[in-house]
């Protein structure tokens, strides 16, 4: 029996997220995924306009004047959703933790899917992977989705990317499209992260709270490492430790942005605010644009 507290959370996700895909995300993810992917379907005669790309050579030898491959656009897609579950993912400065949020962009991203009639898989990861949901249809399914990443609770603290790009590249032949979410507090997965994305059609999401940024002036502070239980004490008065602290989280934040770039890795930056719905800004402006590079 799930407690009412889940209960209560579950459904005001699904509230909140349905509304939000009826009214302004669902077209963003039609364009962007769907026509993308095509299946063979039959060959028909060549007709004056059609490209030479799509002649079939064997039948049209067999046959002794020009075939056509016919492709139609396929009628479903597998979005695999793999959900960083790590301690870190339980720190939250702002309204929300990154890892409630995390669980609302899956949810958005799982109805959208449902929407347009594509099947939903689920992996939760920490330095393992510690839940595997198979992809399916429908409303309960992504409920199930909805109920796994706030109520379940992972055995271990840290994080390793790589294990679960493997483990997805080990439990998926067909082409899916793939959303990574994670705050990326991690390094040694790229070549795992570059198979899965010439395998996949692979979207990076990392979440990011402004504290991992920058720290504000209060001051002494004793803070836990949730990865490592490790205590550190930090002056934040010190200016020197402030301007240090900021400049190697950008030079990080600028590491990344540069790695997902140089292995053609889309990826979005969803920074935490107090608002309801930090995320749907950041996404919706990058299906935008990715869908332009399509048209």
């Amino acid at each position: 029996m799930l407690p009412k507290e889940i209960l209560h959370k579950i459904r005001r996700i699904e509230i909140q997220t349905r509304h939000l895909v009826n009214d302004v995300f669902s077209g963003e993810y039609h364009s962007v995924f769907k026509g993308r992917g095509m299946e063979f379907s039959e060959v028909r005669e060549y007709q004056r306009g059609d490209s030479i790309k799509t002649i079939d050579w064997n039948v049209t030898a067999r046959m002794g004047h020009l075939f056509v491959k016919k492709f139609v656009e396929e009628r479903e897609l597998t979005v695999m959703l793999m959900v960083d579950a790590s301690s870190s993912g339980r720190f939250g400065s702002q309204r929300k933790t990154k890892r409630e949020i995390a669980a609302e962009i899956s949810a958005l991203l799982a109805f959208s899917a449902i929407k347009n009639n594509d099947r939903v898989g689920l992996i939760i990861f920490t330095d393992e992977v510690e839940k595997f949901v198979p992809p399916k249809k429908g409303t309960k399914h992504v409920l199930r989705v909805i109920r796994e990443l706030l109520y379940f609770q992972p055995v271990r603290q840290g994080t390793r990317i790589a294990s679960a790009l493997e483990y997805l590249n080990r439990l998926t032949r067909r082409k899916a499209v793939v959303f990574l979410i994670s705050d990326f507090l991690d390094d040694g997965y790229q070549q795992a992260l570059r198979v899965a994305n010439r395998r996949h059609d692979l979207v990076a999401i990392a979440i990011v709270d402004p504290r991992e940024q920058a720290f504000p002036k209060v001051g002494l502070v004793e803070m836990e490492d949730s990865e490592t239980g490790g205590m550190i004490l930090f002056n934040t008065s010190d200016e020197g430790f402030r301007r240090r602290f900021a400049d190697q989280n950008a030079e990080r934040f600028e590491e990344r942005t540069r790695r997902f770039a140089t292995m053609n890795v889309d990826s979005v930056n969803i920074v935490l605010d107090e608002s309801e719905d930090p995320y749907l800004a950041p996404l919706m402006k990058f299906f935008r644009t990715r869908a332009k590079k399509f048209r």
